[in-house]
């Protein structure tokens, strides 16, 4: 009965092949202007490339705008032509430095340090089983929701472990793979942005939005808990809208599991084998856990009370001080400590070569990031010596005051075009390196802070990483899906998809709204909401 069911949907609806054409048609055109796009490392060199031949001949042209800080009245910015002597002594005296001297560099391999020992220590791994196979059958989505949000911390660890673990969950329980494969996926991919925790992708990006804020303000710093507060709302939203449209939506799409739909080198019989946490593992978690209640005590006495050493010895506040700066030390430490107490207990690290190795397999795995960085940088250097990201910035700001497009509604259309780029540049820290440096300038001259702009760039990046072949674990999320539904392709996912996307990027947008513009609330510690140059 459960099998004809889709043949009388069909029949119902004389429109659904040509919907579904429709779609076909749109997804394919998705995939080939994806698969256009060169490898972001390549993407990068070009971009650098263009701005090196693209500055000559707007110097030639004289390309120009006037300057809108207070006290440069009458003075024009020209562009500063790379193609020039003094073009040439300048890339070849900052090659190096404009790579090693990049923000996000430095803080990312930090951070990511202190997160390698906990995921190599199995921590992180255990902690997601714990979570998601601890909870009850009725919380069971949104609690698998909310892991994948949780999970992004430590990067690809919620696309390899929890993915597969939640559709298996919802197999032992009767529901229908997919719907727990769609619910992970959503969490840990449209979520992505979303945390309780500052993890590694926050310095990643604060460290382009600072770059991007000085080619207007000099002096401008946006630290790694720019949008904490935002984004600790935010996972609560994701978690109740993901099961909201993973059960009213999805799971009654998807319809009864049939077992014979399922690659048969995968099936088994229903009977789903799904390792529970051992003993030690739960002695471990306990531990770990003690550990990082400890260290969270004595945080707080570095920062809470006046005498508080980690607070701005100038002021005695909290804005600028040590505490906000240092963010991506705590980081570290609240990773790598609370790690190794677990490796410690489950007999997975026994001494400092333990930690070393952990730590040396993570840094290797970043070996795309560095090579990535270095291009990256030489991209947002060379923009920002131009004056390209100046004058492109003053000139869309003068834009968008002359069509009276000043207020709010900005950012709908900011961060509907964050999203549609998504569908074709999936990597969060390759889009925002390209577009922060004309986006950021531009909104700061109409008065939003780029603590604000990086918010509202968040959820852009994050709603459409589920319907496109572009992310970069998409292919995984696919063969996974193949166990269950042996001849599911592109389309079928994307379609099972696309209601998260659409829910997600109403309800987050609601609440940003809500956030910033109604209750007036800062998007994180000492964010501001609104820039006036010269302050």
């Amino acid at each position: 009965m459960a099998a004809a069911q889709p043949k009388q949907n069909k029949q119902n609806s004389p429109n659904n092949g040509e919907q579904r054409g429709w779609f076909t048609r749109f997804l394919d055109t998705v995939e080939w202007l994806g698969n256009l796009l060169p490898h972001p490392v390549t993407l990068f060199a070009m971009f650098a490339l263009f701005v090196v031949i693209a500055s000559g001949i707007a110097a030639f042209f004289g390309v120009s705008a006037a300057d809108p800080r207070p006290g440069n009245e009458g003075v024009i910015i020209t562009v500063n032509s790379l193609m020039s002597g003094e073009g040439l002594r300048w890339m070849v005296s900052n090659l190096v430095t404009n790579f090693t001297g990049f923000a996000p560099l430095g803080t990312v391999l930090v951070a990511i340090l202190g997160v390698g020992v906990a995921e190599r220590s199995g921590m992180l791994s255990a902690m997601m089983r714990g979570m998601v196979m601890g909870a009850s059958p009725r919380m069971v989505t949104i609690v698998v929701v909310f892991a994948g949000v949780i999970s992004n911390t430590a990067s690809e660890l919620g696309y390899v472990v929890l993915v597969p673990l939640a559709a298996m969950i919802f197999h032992s329980l009767g529901r229908h793979p997919l719907a727990g494969l769609a619910a992970a996926f959503a969490g840990v991919s449209a979520g992505y942005s979303a945390n309780l925790f500052i993890g590694t992708v926050d310095p990643l990006l604060a460290g382009f939005t600072t770059e991007a804020a000085n080619l207007l303000d000099a002096d401008y710093v946006v630290g790694p808990e720019a949008n904490w507060f935002f984004m600790i709302a935010s996972t609560f939203l994701i978690a109740a809208l993901g099961a909201i449209v993973t059960e009213k939506i999805v799971e009654p799409k998807l319809g009864k599991y049939n077992p014979s739909d399922a690659d048969p080198d995968y099936e088994d019989d229903g009977n789903v084998k799904m390792e529970k946490l051992a003993p030690q593992e739960k002695r471990g978690l306990a531990f770990a856990g003690l550990t990082f209640l400890v260290l969270a005590a004595l945080l707080v006495l570095t920062i809470v009370p006046e005498w508080g050493v980690l607070r701005n010895q100038e002021t005695g506040g909290v804005k600028g001080s040590p505490f906000l700066n240092g963010i991506v030390v705590y980081i570290f430490i609240t990773f790598a400590i609370p790690g190794y107490v677990y490796g410690r207990v489950t007999h997975t690290m026994r001494n400092d070569v333990d930690v070393i190795h952990a730590m040396s397999k993570t840094m290797s795995s970043m070996g795309l990031y560095i090579v990535l960085v270095f291009f990256a940088a030489q991209f947002v250097a060379f923009f920002g010596w131009t004056n390209f990201g100046t004058i492109m910035a003053v000139n869309g700001a003068a834009f968008l005051e002359a069509i009276n497009l000043t207020g709010p509604l900005v950012f709908v259309l900011f961060i509907l075009m964050c999203a549609f780029v998504n569908l074709m540049l999936g990597s969060a820290s390759a889009q925002w390196a390209i577009t922060a440096p004309i986006f950021v300038p531009m909104l700061m001259l109409i008065g939003y802070a780029p603590e604000l702009i990086q918010a509202a760039y968040r959820i852009g990046d994050s709603v459409t990483n589920i319907i496109t072949p572009m992310m970069s674990y998409f292919g995984l999320i696919l063969a996974v899906a193949a166990r269950y539904k042996k001849d599911i392709g592109i389309g079928t996912l994307i379609s099972v998809m696309l209601p998260y996307t659409l829910v997600f990027f109403v309800g987050w947008v609601t609440l940003f709204y809500l956030w910033v513009f109604a209750f007036g609330l800062p998007v994180g510690p000492g964010a501001a909401t609104y820039y006036s140059i010269g302050q």
